[in-house]
């Protein structure tokens, strides 16, 4: 390997075998002894391409046995804003994202707090299907103001842009800074059943409900996510990726 190889260069080396499928979740990745052997480097350098990988939500450490590659990030959002940050695209390993409409709607009385208007002001909505292998995951509805629409028509458009509020946030010069996550249960309707194909009589689903906020405390987007499961929490996240 050339010693002008740097940290960046050796975790891309394996993000592209997790993304391509060669490690596969669960799959441990060489030592940091090894990576230093396999492309000539220095254990500082090694330990910072891991600490990448980490950052990203593709690996993480299993006690007694080294790195391993993670399960699906789907629901960790700021590993997602970093992903997109470090791919273009936010979503993971052998996820589609499948619209299901666009268009507008008056914020209902969920929404409209959350974005700060009154109920009834017309908000863009866009409705998607997330798949991981071909299957269903979970349903989002994504709810955008006037001023983010503004700047991002691309999301009146019933196409995936891999990174809508990403898009959104680079669009208004403000980086994305903090999540708040409301997770309840409750029933699944009827259409979600069928779209993500349960089957039960009664299906209790999570919904979350993340409220995206810039770091001018814009809202940048209030999202609602149906999933099979059920808890009942809520949590604020920092967006801001850590110093290296």
């Amino acid at each position: 390997m050339s010693e002008h190889i740097g940290y960046a260069d050796i975790a891309a080396h394996y993000r592209r075998q997790i993304q391509d499928g060669e490690l596969r979740p669960g799959d441990t990745l060489p030592s940091l002894r090894q990576v230093c052997e396999q492309f000539g480097v220095a254990q500082t350098t090694a330990n910072r391409a891991y600490r990448r990988l980490k950052m990203e939500g593709l690996t993480l450490a299993k006690a007694g046995v080294g790195t391993i590659v993670a399960g699906p990030s789907s629901s960790n959002i700021a590993s997602r804003v970093q992903m997109y940050e470090a791919t273009g695209s936010a979503l993971g390993g052998g996820e589609s994202s499948h619209i299901l409409d666009v268009g507008t709607v008056g914020a209902d009385e969920l929404v409209a707090p959350r974005l700060d208007v009154a109920p009834g002001t017309p908000v863009h909505v866009r409705r998607r299907l997330v798949s991981r292998g071909g299957s269903p995951v979970h349903l989002s509805s994504s709810y955008y103001p006037a001023y983010v629409i503004a700047v991002t028509p691309e999301l009146t458009e019933p196409v995936s842009t891999g990174g809508s509020r990403e898009l959104a946030a680079e669009r208004l010069g403000a980086a994305q800074d903090r999540v708040l996550e409301e997770v309840t249960s409750r029933l699944a309707t009827e259409s979600e059943k069928s779209t993500l194909g349960l089957t039960a009589g009664d299906v209790v689903v999570t919904q979350v409900v993340r409220t995206v906020s810039l770091a001018d405390d814009r809202v940048v987007e209030v999202a609602v996510k149906v999933a099979g499961g059920s808890t009942i929490l809520q949590w604020t996240t920092s967006l801001r990726p850590p110093i290296d």
